[in-house]
């Protein structure tokens, strides 16, 4: 059995999503998504759903769908949809509407968009938008075109940090103090994981807490909060900003600092070298402080405390706990923390004392 159709068995065994088997039945969501998909495109009633493939499952939160329809003259048309258990965002997508409202459309001169929302189906517990062509910035960025991509990527940062908030009716609100809170709640979950580092990381806890002073000060702005490579799709002639599911009124800095230490995990990762992408990621930065100069700082303490975040998270995701000591030695040596010192190994010949461990 492939990856992929375990995944389908396990989200649809899955209890907290129970709207799941009906979305991904094409019998029973056709006369549904038609009937919604009338009201944005008339004529869509017609439309004949050829498949529905799973194509992103987190367990017990959420899925991401993708719908194929032929129209009666043969066109295609894919759309995906966003399952939630909660059931369908009304707010993520009342936000997507404001932000087409707003310019981010494919006729924008700046060449910065977001896909177009399409409709929501609140009887699936999703709302669905159009599928957009483009290549992940991920690829693009680790590679030699990195370099000349990462001030394409800070301008469209830009163009979402510069609206009105308001406007796009961003109320929820994301300060230092949340980060911090976040960091406190995990950070102790991964020690308690990795016990013979758990000194470590609470110590790590204690330095990025110290950090705080230096986030004070900050605009708040609309920002993504969740910003990192695969959250753009690199297309023909613009940029598409992705999952802006968490976008608030927080820092700038903060995405900036989010997109950073990503690129420098994602190389830590993949070459075992932080530094691998520092050509994109020193381009990133310099092109964001050419128009927030004064972010030097909070950029830099919200890279670490990402970073910090990692540490976390490659003791939860699959196939990441092979870095946890590297990441934990890159967030120290950020912070100015002392490494340990090494434990010696007993000479030849000697015992070791009772109960110790070599």
């Amino acid at each position: 059995m492939s990856a992929v159709a375990r995944a389908d068995l396990a989200a649809l065994a899955d209890p907290a999503l129970p709207r799941l088997p009906a979305a991904l039945d094409p019998a029973a969501a056709a006369p549904i998504l038609r009937e919604r998909l009338r009201a944005w495109r008339p004529g869509a009633e017609r439309w004949a759903l050829r498949g529905a493939r799973l194509l992103r499952y987190k367990p017990g939160r959420r899925c991401l769908i993708e719908y194929g329809f032929e129209t009666p003259d043969g066109a295609q048309v894919a759309l995906l949809g966003k399952l939630r258990a909660k059931g369908a965002d009304h707010r993520t997508f009342a936000l997507m509407q404001a932000l087409r409202a707003a310019g981010l459309t494919d006729a924008a001169s700046d060449g910065v968009a977001v896909p177009e929302p399409v409709a929501l189906v609140p009887e699936l517990g999703l709302w669905l938008q159009r599928r957009v062509a483009g290549v992940p910035a991920t690829e693009l960025l680790r590679g030699p075109t990195g370099p000349w991509l990462a001030p394409r990527v800070a301008a469209a940062l830009h163009r979402l940090h510069a609206l009105d908030a308001a406007a796009l009716g961003v109320e929820r609100v994301h300060t230092a103090a949340d980060e911090l809170a976040a960091l406190a709640r995990w950070l102790p979950l991964a020690a308690a994981r990795r016990p013979t580092r758990a000194a470590r990381i609470h110590r790590l806890l204690a330095a990025c807490t110290a950090l705080g002073p230096r986030l004070a000060g900050a605009l708040a702005a609309a920002i993504h909060r969740d910003f990192y490579p695969d959250q753009l799709l690199v297309g023909e002639r613009r940029l598409y900003l992705l999952d802006l599911d968490l976008c608030c009124r927080g820092d700038p800095a903060l995405d900036a600092g989010n997109f950073v230490a990503h690129l420098m995990e994602l190389a830590l990762r993949e070459t075992g070298d932080p530094d691998a992408y520092r050509g994109a990621a020193d381009a990133f930065l310099a092109a964001f402080l050419a128009r927030h100069p004064a972010a030097r700082a909070r950029c830099d303490a919200y890279v670490t405390l990402t970073l910090a975040r990692h540490v976390y998270l490659s003791t939860e995701l699959p196939g990441r706990a092979g870095v946890t000591g590297a990441l934990l030695a890159l967030c120290e040596a950020r912070l100015g923390l002392r490494p340990p010192p090494r434990r010696r190994r007993p000479a030849a010949g000697h015992a070791l004392p009772k109960g110790a461990l070599p």
